[in-house]
């Protein structure tokens, strides 16, 4: 059912800037309730909910991976829990909770506020990146003036209830099946298994939970988090899906905006289709810049001929659709071996493992490219999953028109192909509808240009060759938000704080004086 991801999840890697050591000399944080807000507008109904009691306390027991137990160790960092409605617009119904995670500002005499955070997916935890960058930022202006605040969007993470959908045995099993056959009784079969999935996430998580999953809801919990922080307006850094959240918040909260950076945009206006393809264009550029960066190796696994390394991984790959290969006690699939290639292509640093997997591949053995694909899936060391595909699935599906014709879908699978044939399976093109087709609740998003009005000046940065969210992607939103743009030139998904000065500087001149880059500004 490897069908199951419509598109490759667009999320920042935090792979540069991970914090997998405690910090024994930091202060320890006492536990304490603290009640800052409601500060800003409240909308009526809502009072208790913007001016609730935070209880702040230690971490380790909102860590829901291997990662996460460490970095939340760290004795400068505490976590909340955040309550908000189920459904705003019923405020007296159920309710939900929210995972927050804090590093207070090292400096309280020059503080600034709380700086949000989210790192995208949909499906990422915000907690497990404000835990992440928060020793990259320590000895900063952002570190030293700005709370950093990361937060679990609804379903996700340490957010309770948390949306699931498979077990761990069975996402095991879902990552063998490369759902590849085209032909009638192989559709039938795919729409089978998609259908059965769409009812497991109803039945294990909740229709009522999965129909107020999406980004219209998120935004609402992120004022009630800004309020009850104690900030009158916001601050904001979104990476990938977490730019969809912040363009949203805008249009919706315009007066509540100090400032925004977004990075590695979506384009908000654009149809699913066009997005994936498009996504698809940029993850054959980056494996072709991979490809060039590989065959001046001598030990390269796709040749010494970059033009032929389309080709040379498609003779590696294709043969998995018959029969996968051995990793360690277990196999490597078609779909396991694309997704790794994925994964290695958000970042330069993970190009010399897919090398070293692909050249394993080439000996009969899978367990590089394995793991890479695990790291994607959110799968641990041990066999437990995270529900980052679980909620990415459930985002898409409420956030996203739905497709239910077989000629436009055929048709969209074509297209992909044609623009990333280094994902082609050399099989016909696919007209089996996704689980969106089969979901249990209705679309609650739209795509359609913002329109926004009263926003404060924003920055919105964009990579040349990002694979996961092309450039243009973000000339548009920068267009459509009025915002300044501001343009890195590299291979990577996403540039701020991931080690360019450049760009660095002029997010944290942004975030911390208002003083946006030159117009026309480009980071190399």
């Amino acid at each position: 059912m490897s069908r199951l991801l419509t598109a490759a999840c667009a999320l920042l890697l935090l792979s540069g800037a991970a914090a997998c050591s405690t910090t024994p000399s930091a202060p320890l944080l006492e536990p304490h309730s603290e009640r800052s807000g409601p500060a800003g507008p409240v909308p009526a109904g809502l009072e208790r909910y913007y001016g609730q009691q935070l209880n702040w306390g230690p971490c380790a027991d909102y860590a829901t991976s291997s990662a996460d137990r460490t970095a939340f160790q760290d004795r400068a960092l505490e976590c909340a829990r955040l309550q908000v409605p189920l459904d705003h617009a019923h405020p007296e119904g159920r309710q939900i909770s929210i995972g927050v995670l804090r590093k207070p500002a090292t400096d309280p005499d020059q503080r600034i506020g709380s700086l949000l955070m989210n790192p995208g997916g949909p499906g990422a935890s915000g907690m497990s990146a404000a835990a992440s960058l928060g020793p990259a930022l320590q000895n900063t202006p952002l570190g030293t003036r700005f709370d950093q605040v990361g937060f679990d969007p609804r379903g996700i993470g340490a957010s309770e209830p948390a949306v699931r959908c498979l077990t761990d045995q069975e996402w095991d099993a879902d990552r063998l099946d490369s759902d590849a056959d085209p032909s009638p009784e192989g559709t039938a079969e795919t729409e089978r298994e998609v259908r059965e999935y769409s009812g497991k996430c109803a039945q294990r998580t909740g229709t009522d939970v999965l129909a107020h999953v999406g980004t219209r809801d998120v935004v609402q919990d992120m004022d009630v988090l800004r309020s009850a922080l104690g900030d009158p307006k916001l601050t904001y850094l979104g990476y990938s899906y977490g730019t969809r959240i912040g363009s949203a918040y805008a249009e919706r909260y315009p007066g509540n905006v100090r400032a925004m950076i977004l990075d590695g945009a979506i384009d908000p206006s654009q149809d699913a289709i066009d997005e994936q393809v498009l996504q698809g264009a940029g993850f054959q550029r980056a494996f072709d810049s991979f490809a060039r960066w590989c065959t001046e190796r001598r030990d390269c696994a796709l040749g010494a001929d970059p033009a032929r390394a389309t080709a040379a991984f498609q003779r590696l790959a294709r043969p998995l659709l018959a029969e996968p290969v051995p990793a360690g006690d277990r196999k490597l699939s078609y779909t396991d071996a694309t997704t790794a290639v994925i994964q290695a292509l958000y970042a330069q640093n993970m190009w010399p493992a897919l090398n070293t997997g692909l050249e394993e591949l080439a000996r009969g053995r899978g367990t590089v490219l394995l793991t890479l694909a695990d790291s994607y899936y959110g799968r641990d060391a041990d066999g437990t999953y995270s529900n980052i595909t679980d909620a990415f699935n459930a985002v898409r599906c409420v956030d996203d028109p739905r497709v239910t014709d077989r000629n436009v879908l055929r048709e969209a699978d074509r297209r992909y192909r044609e623009a990333a044939p280094f994902l082609d399976d050399g099989l016909p093109a696919n007209s089996a509808m996704d689980m969106c087709s089969f979901w249990p609740v209705p679309v609650t998003g739209e795509a359609e240009q913002p329109s926004v009005s009263g926003l404060p000046p924003l920055l919105v940065i964009s990579t040349t060759g990002d694979p996961a969210t092309p450039y243009d992607a973000g000339v548009h939103l920068a267009e459509a938000l009025r915002a300044r743009l501001l343009t890195f030139e590299g291979t990577q998904h996403t540039a701020f704080l991931q080690g360019d000065s450049c760009v660095d500087q002029a997010g944290i001149d942004y975030l911390t004086e208002l003083e946006l880059p030159a117009e026309g500004t480009r980071c190399t």
